[in-house]
């Protein structure tokens, strides 16, 4: 016998009403996933999860994420029942509309107890996956025994579409195989996207596939609230495996003519079906917007238990403040991302008389230093460990059963492992970074983009920066991603010029706290410059001469370039300034008069860079000289003979600076 009663169908229903007056009313939306998963997230809400409607941000919250974007209205109508101040009636009745906390899919930068933007398909899969990894880890170093400080669960319903994507199949793989037991995936599998049925395009058999991925796999029907709840207790049980719940859903269900269709995925239905479509569902179809007022006091009821958790937490962080003080002010530091003091002493200095060394190789000096002062520092690589030089010294990698480790083996999984990094820095109490070659940044672009709408401080290392990978060729060697990079809002691109520019670029990324920061670092070794002020104003003068005639420019490894231009240049008598560019981002940030003073208007400039030159002119004006690499993509060979068949040459930055001065 059932102890799910007609009231708990109308807790349900409710949600399903509410998407039907806010996807009408915009005359936009998506109601078939609400509609047909409100079952599903009634149980969850109702009988699992822990969250504090007053405290959003409490930190041992039990995590919810919507990969299925699209089907916003199903949290945002759950934010509002279960008591989020901000999330009132009238923010659901401006349901994506301009300066809403509704917007089309979820953002969590804007919406409080918005876990993480999601829309684009998979995306929550993999952000899934790294709150998970950040729970585990997290528990690992910190909890002790009789102090459970860190544990919660982590739920994500998922659609067909996200399980058709990509960066699911990577980021379930990874999940399986770290064994992530407090992940649980709510499928619904309804069998229906916008161009019809699944059977178009789908025949996965996704049990098995996730049974193969080393998942805990169970089927139940989605309006089965007794099942459904079962089912959840069962995953939770599962300590060593990840979970994945098929809920067999009908999509739109309640809508008399388009539940179970294609046409129940997007789109208002019409004023007609949402009032045919209450009467349906038992509600009164001449109200909208309409909470009855025994709904809204079980739902508030469920807030407030759910709450209660954050009181026994608070208790236990005391007692475990007293008990254990080092790991809790560790902990705390880390949950208010607040650093270490003095952390910075750890970076290193190098020395212009030592032998030449790649950025990359500096970073890895950079990065096994830092590890030993920055506790919640989490790297990892995506199968490029030894050339991204990304795990510490003496780091052991995460495993299954055991999270004691610094470093994750993303194994090759570009897309997922940006995610999953993404997931973990939302997830609070962790400072992710991971390396790939710089042109397979292409392979992480939405979860890059989604970094920077989502403002996820996450450090993405980039090595192998130019054509000057040489040999791999021009599939390996970027060109256009400098550019495309920097043209992406809120995200830091740092290209470092030597080993001492790279260590002020990890200063400048562990202290950013306005988003994500791309680091961008050379494979072949670079002359080591002397130490001087400015990396972190995005520009400055790294030689300079009395009333200068020209204005050599550029970033990363051809600064260095630069300066032997200036060399030649001086011994024919030519005053010249060389400016380190590192940042855009950064530059933009100064004033006036500071960018005045490191570019002068009225001096002519050479850029060198070696990739495209798209955006450069902003800084150095329409009649600059441009040593850069347009029209074309690289070339296999030595990197010296690519930068000399391509024009990467003193000679030629020599013969540009002459003609800026003989202009």
């Amino acid at each position: 016998m059932t102890t799910y009663t007609p009231f708990d169908q109308a807790c349900a229903n409710v949600i399903r009403t509410l998407t039907l007056d806010a996807v009408q009313t915009a005359n936009s939306g998506h109601p078939g996933m609400p509609l047909g998963m409100a079952d599903v997230a009634y149980v969850l809400y109702a009988k699992f999860m822990r969250f504090d409607p007053k405290a959003p941000q409490w930190f041992n919250r039990d995590r919810f994420i919507l990969s299925a974007g699209h089907g916003s209205m199903l949290p945002y109508a759950i934010l509002h029942l279960t008591g989020y101040e901000a999330m009132t009636l009238d923010e659901i009745k401006r349901f994506r509309q301009w300066g809403s906390l509704t917007p089309g899919h979820p953002e969590n930068h804007l919406t409080p107890g918005i876990e993480v933007t999601t829309g684009p398909l998979g995306s929550g899969t993999a952000n899934s996956v790294g709150m998970a990894i950040a729970e585990a880890w997290l528990a690992a170093r910190y909890n002790r025994p009789g102090f459970p400080v860190v544990d919660h669960y982590t739920y994500a319903i998922v659609s067909d579409g996200d399980l058709q994507e990509g960066i699911s199949h990577e980021a379930a793989s990874l999940a399986g195989h770290l064994g992530l037991g407090k992940l649980i995936w709510l499928y619904d599998d309804n069998a229906v996207t916008i161009d019809g049925p699944t059977s178009l395009a789908y025949s996965d058999d996704v049990p098995k596939r996730f049974e193969a991925y080393g998942w805990h796999v169970q089927t139940v029907d989605a309006h089965n609230m007794e099942a459904v709840e079962a089912a959840i207790h069962a995953a939770r049980a599962v300590t060593d495996k990840p979970s994945l719940i098929c809920c067999k859903s009908v999509i739109g269900k309640g809508m008399p003519t388009r539940q179970g269709t294609h046409k129940a995925h997007s789109d208002a239905p019409g004023w007609e079906e949402v009032k045919a479509a209450k009467v349906a569902l038992g509600a009164d179809p001449e109200k909208t917007f309409d909470v009855p007022p025994d709904v809204a006091e079980a739902w508030r009821a469920i807030g407030e238990r759910a709450a209660l958790h954050h009181t026994e937490w608070q208790r236990l962080m005391q007692a475990y403040s007293e008990a254990h003080p080092d790991c809790w002010h560790e902990l705390t530091d880390a949950i208010e991302g607040v650093l270490p003091a003095g952390w910075e002493a750890a970076l290193p200095t190098f020395d212009p008389a030592d032998k030449p060394i790649a950025t990359r190789a500096a970073s890895g000096t950079v990065i096994s230093a830092l590890a030993n002062v920055l506790p919640n520092l989490l790297g990892g690589s995506a199968d490029l460990t030894p050339s991204n030089n990304t795990q510490p010294k003496g780091a052991q990698p995460l495993r299954k059963g055991d999270f004691s480790g610094r470093y994750i083996h993303y194994g090759v999984r570009e897309h997922a492992m940006a995610g999953i990094m993404n997931g973990m820095a939302l997830h609070g109490g962790i400072l992710p970074y991971g390396g790939t070659f710089f042109c397979f940044s292409d392979f992480m672009r939405p979860a890059l983009r989604l970094a920077a709408l989502s403002g996820a401080h996450v450090i993405f290392v980039f090595t192998h920066d130019s054509i000057a990978l040489g040999e791999d060729g021009p599939t390996h060697q970027p060109v256009e991603h400098l550019a495309s990079l920097r043209a992406m809002p809120n995200l830091l691109t740092l290209r470092p010029a030597d080993a001492n520019e790279t260590a002020e670029a990890w200063r400048v990324a562990v202290e950013w706290k306005r988003g994500p920061v791309a680091l961008i670092l050379s494979r072949q070794a670079l002359p080591i410059l002397p130490k001087l002020e400015g990396f972190s104003r995005g520009a400055y003068v790294v030689r300079d001469a009395e009333n200068p005639q020209v204005v050599l420019v550029a970033s990363g490894s051809e600064v260095s370039l630069a300066l032997e231009a200036a060399a030649a240049l001086d011994a024919r008598g030519v005053r010249v300034r060389v400016v380190s560019m590192p940042s855009w981002e950064l530059f933009d940030l100064q004033d006036e008069a500071y960018r005045t003073r490191v570019l002068p208007p009225d001096l002519p400039k050479v850029v060198i860079e070696a990739g495209v030159s798209l955006g450069w002119h902003k800084y150095v004006g329409s009649g600059a000289r441009l040593v850069t690499l347009d029209g074309r993509f690289g070339a296999s060979a030595p990197y010296k003979d690519v930068y000399s068949k391509l024009g990467f040459t003193v000679e030629r930055v020599v013969a540009a600076a002459m003609e800026c001065v003989q202009s």
